[in-house]
């Protein structure tokens, strides 16, 4: 029989991502309602010591995969370790964040292990047979449908920000398993050459409590320094539109929408951006929209909790300079 309710533990530069402390504690719950062990399962090198973390937010097991060959991560390496480990343990369930690199892996997992994957989930319910169904949003999110698979392990991608991370509690243990990293011949015919970091101090966009986004009306590249100014005070992270990243002012790693990333911040502000379906998609789940534009039939002020209708120019940095205010009383 599967056992185990997994969670793939996605860490970089040694760090646990926001996201893995968010299934662990959403895992913890529907293992104890399904009766199954929680476990999670850490890849990298030097990655050790994140074993504690991940008991400390539920996880009864870990399953340590340490290797210099699984520094950086390839899709080649990846997908092969964890297809042993998989095959080998018969998981109940395999979770992972909604991230760049879970849609890379997850795919080629569900391929080598012949089973169903769900992604971009944004909720799990367990029956009364004690199976998981999983909910996503379809059609850019104005419906949503419910998955069953029926193949193990349940594989699935989990949106940012779906559940919320529990307290960690610093008296919990896990067993530790180290695995040897086996890696097929095959799937080292890619090799990483070279990695570059874009080194910021703000949160990562999926990650942040706070986005500010920009569009089509910041009118150039330039003007971002406006909503930048704004993220430093409130410690946001800086998104944008698809109108904005296609005309070149910022990079495509800032896209929100449909095409670009899922947020569900508790605060979005989203200036000169006029709300077309597709960043609706991507930003319509976040706690508190606010909208900032001159235009007051934009479609943005019709999903907008608070609407400002004004020039960007003026507000933005009228909201800095208050924000500042409370932040230094």
């Amino acid at each position: 029989m599967p056992k185990g309710i997994w969670i793939f533990v996605e860490q970089a530069a040694g760090k646990i991502r926001k996201i893995s402390f968010e299934l662990l504690s959403q895992g913890r719950k529907i293992a104890d309602q399904t009766g199954e062990p929680l476990v999670a399962v850490i890849i990298g090198e030097k990655v050790a010591n994140l074993a504690k973390e991940a008991a400390e937010y539920g996880a009864d097991k870990v399953y340590l995969l340490d290797s210099p060959q699984l520094a950086q991560y390839t899709t080649g390496a990846y997908t092969s370790v964890l297809t042993k480990l998989l095959r080998n343990e018969e998981p109940q369930a395999f979770l992972m964040g909604h991230t760049a690199l879970a849609k890379d892996l997850a795919p080629r997992l569900a391929q080598r292990l012949g089973v169903g994957l769900a992604s971009d989930i944004i909720d799990i319910e367990v029956n009364q047979e004690k199976f998981l169904l999983f909910k996503r949003p379809v059609f850019t999110g104005s419906a949503f449908s419910f998955v069953e698979i029926l193949t193990k392990p349940l594989l699935a991608t989990v949106r940012a920000k779906s559940f919320v991370a529990s307290e960690p509690d610093p008296t919990r243990q896990a067993e530790v398993i180290e695995v040897a990293a086996e890696i097929d011949p095959g799937d080292l015919k890619v090799i990483l050459k070279d990695v570059a970091l874009i080194v910021t101090s703000r949160p990562a966009l999926t990650e942040a409590d706070i986005v500010i986004s920009g569009g089509r009306g910041m009118k150039a590249k330039e003007n971002f320094t406006i909503l930048e100014d704004l993220a430093d005070v409130v410690g946001a992270a800086v998104g944008a539109s698809r109108a904005a990243v296609d005309s070149g002012w910022i990079d495509n790693q800032f896209q929100v929408g449909q095409t670009g990333s899922i947020v569900a911040p508790t605060l979005y502000i989203a200036c000169g951006i006029s709300g077309a379906i597709q960043h609706i998609a991507g930003m319509g789940a976040s706690k508190v929209i606010i909208a900032i534009n001159k235009d007051p039939d934009a479609p943005i002020f019709n999903v907008a909790d608070y609407g400002i209708v004004g020039d960007l120019f003026e507000v933005v940095p009228l909201l800095t300079e208050e924000f500042k205010k409370l932040v230094n009383e």
